[in-house]
């Protein structure tokens, strides 16, 4: 095998890579989905594009399009109920973010987006993921993906179904995860329902779910056979997860390097608000050195940037950085 080889194809798009970041609403932002890219997540996918908030052109979609050159392949995840509006919304998108795939949402637990029957919701009706898959193929030069659930609830698991429904109608990928809406993320992720897919179908195949460490990597790879393992929650504080880097062994000076170019990103990014909004990654990239409860609070707090910066440089001098 050549060198360069991909490691699996997205319909034409090569994958350089077997570890992906997984979309999440709310944190896989600009900033956040380049450190995971530089660190060896294999291809960037963007937090979900409302349909409705694109048609009706609301301001809150445009930062979550935001994406660097290095981000790629990069896909384009669209979330709506309606082939008409995400067909229509996607077509007023792609000339502007040029994505290499699309993505579309079937996985999100959300109750504010489940009860408008878009996300989760979508598997409880296969006619129109298999409306949705087939329009969108024959109207996009691009190869359109799809994240799933194992079902609504354990009473519905159609997980099977689903996934051949999307091979059938033009689908380029299938993620799965190994939950169903109603677990939402609690409970253990279920591996099986993830080789039956791999086994029954000819496109590639995504594990997800209860991935956390890089012997997790490597369980789920030999026991569903996926070509690829999607990574969520456990990559946020620690994203050295994508260099199969289990979080105990990234040395202190690697850590404050990442999270201080993180944290630059975000103030880039977002302006005096990426204080702020670096609060949730900050807290968990100091988890593991359980700092005094007060000194934790104080540095969450603050809304100074230099004071931030400087508490992170001492943190680390205390815990021994050379």
């Amino acid at each position: 095998m050549k060198e360069n080889s991909p490691d699996f194809n997205i319909g034409k798009v090569p994958i350089h890579g077997d570890l992906i970041l997984a979309p999440m609403d709310g944190i896989t932002d600009q900033p956040f989905r380049g450190i995971c890219r530089k660190l060896g997540s294999a291809m960037s996918v963007t937090e979900f594009i409302n349909a409705l908030d694109v048609l009706t052109d609301h301001p809150r979609y445009h930062h979550r399009l935001a994406f660097e050159p290095f981000h790629r392949p990069l896909s384009l995840q669209m979330l709506g109920d309606e082939v008409n509006q995400i067909l229509r919304a996607t077509e007023e998108l792609l000339p502007n973010v040029t994505p290499d795939a699309i993505d579309i949402n079937l996985g999100c637990q959300s109750k504010n987006v489940t009860s408008r029957g878009a996300g989760a919701a979508l598997m409880r009706e296969p006619h129109k993921i298999a409306a949705i898959f087939k329009q969108m193929t024959e109207a996009f030069n691009l190869p359109v993906t799809g994240k799933i659930r194992l079902g609504w609830d354990n009473d519905h698991l159609n997980y099977l179904e689903v996934a051949k429904t999307i091979q059938d109608n033009g689908g380029a990928m299938v993620a799965v995860h190994g939950r169903t809406r109603k677990q939402a993320y609690r409970g253990k992720a279920r591996w099986e329902p993830i080789r039956e897919v791999k086994d029954a179908l000819a496109i590639p195949v995504i594990g997800n779910g209860d991935i956390k460490t890089v012997s997790d990597i490597q369980q789920i790879k030999a026991e569903t056979g996926c070509d690829a393992v999607m990574i969520g929650r456990a990559a946020v504080g620690n994203p050295w997860i994508f260099s199969r880097m289990d979080r105990e062994d990234v040395p202190l000076a690697s850590a404050y390097q990442v999270i201080l170019e993180h944290f630059h990103a975000m103030l880039d990014f977002y302006g005096e608000r990426g204080v702020i909004t670096f609060r949730k990654y900050l807290k968990a990239y100091l988890k593991p050195y359980r700092l005094p409860r007060e000194e934790m609070l104080s540095l969450l707090k603050s809304k100074d940037p230099e004071f931030v910066k400087a508490a992170i440089q001492q943190i680390f001098l205390n815990l021994g950085m050379q």
